[in-house]
């Protein structure tokens, strides 16, 4: 998991000391998210996991809405390139 967190935040940082950028929160969220989406498919019943997955998506809902607020191209770029929605 260390290695693609470096991956994502190498790929989505705005500069070279950038980790905690909405864009990175939300790459490293919906990386964490698909993971564990896989790992409900092989443990369905796996229900305190999943308390913390459902945090996970609010927070990546809030943060996405943050950023449609405060900057709309960087939403729709971060949207495309992480494949969310249409």
């Amino acid at each position: 998991m260390a290695f693609e967190k470096k991956a994502v935040v190498e790929k989505f940082k705005k500069h070279e000391t950038d980790t905690g950028s909405p864009e990175v929160q939300v790459a490293l969220l919906t990386t964490r998210i698909n993971y564990l989406a896989e790992h409900f498919k092989k443990f369905p019943k796996d229900f305190a996991s999943r308390m913390g997955f459902l945090k996970m998506i609010g927070q990546r809902r809030r943060l996405l809405d943050y950023l449609k607020k405060s900057n709309k191209s960087a939403y729709t770029d971060i949207l495309k390139k992480l494949d969310l929605r249409k």
